[in-house]
């Protein structure tokens, strides 16, 4: 089913739940959803792309966030936080680029107790391969987007970001 006919069956079944749900915040409900529906989409596009490539998306993040640090290293941890990602299946990321010759894994030179998780230089040249082939799909995404429109969208995530971020424990989506 297309993404279209599934947010028309979702703005339908908001718009029965507002009407038999007092209070319910039909808009913000709406908003939440179509993200979640988008980010999914998304997901599912950036995975087809990836795919030749032999890398998923957990994959594919990994390395970009290891090619993009000054010193082309991370550490398992902070990995794990900036994926999202738990630390076994950052284990099994690891050891899928480790055998692929695009990581290292091994002891800091300072700490020996603490790991250590390098881009190496065929990981680099993996990703200058492989990066120019995504711009199109990503281009694609956003067609009909002007730049104030990016600017203006990217501030909005960005505030749901700091929002999500200071929500309230007890309170529940």
């Amino acid at each position: 089913m297309a993404l279209g006919d599934c947010i028309a069956m979702m703005d339908q079944g908001v718009d029965r739940l507002g009407q038999v749900v007092p209070g319910m915040p039909a808009t913000e409900a709406r908003l939440a959803r179509l993200l979640l529906m988008v980010g999914h989409s998304f997901d599912e596009v950036v995975e087809q792309a990836l795919k030749p490539y032999q890398l998923n998306h957990s994959d594919f993040l990994t390395l970009m966030i290891l090619y993009s640090r000054p010193d082309g290293s991370s550490t398992p941890g902070e990995l794990c936080e900036y994926t999202s990602q738990g630390a076994t299946n950052m284990t099994r990321i690891a050891n899928v680029l480790v055998k692929r010759g695009l990581i290292t894994r091994g002891a800091s030179a300072q700490d020996r107790r603490r790991v250590v998780i390098r881009i190496t230089a065929a990981g680099r040249r993996f990703v200058q391969k492989l990066l120019p082939p995504l711009f199109p799909r990503l281009s694609a995404a956003f067609a009909g987007f002007g730049e104030a429109d990016k600017r203006r969208f990217g501030k909005l995530l960005r505030k749901l970001a700091d929002n999500l971020d200071h929500m309230d424990e007890a309170s529940t989506l």
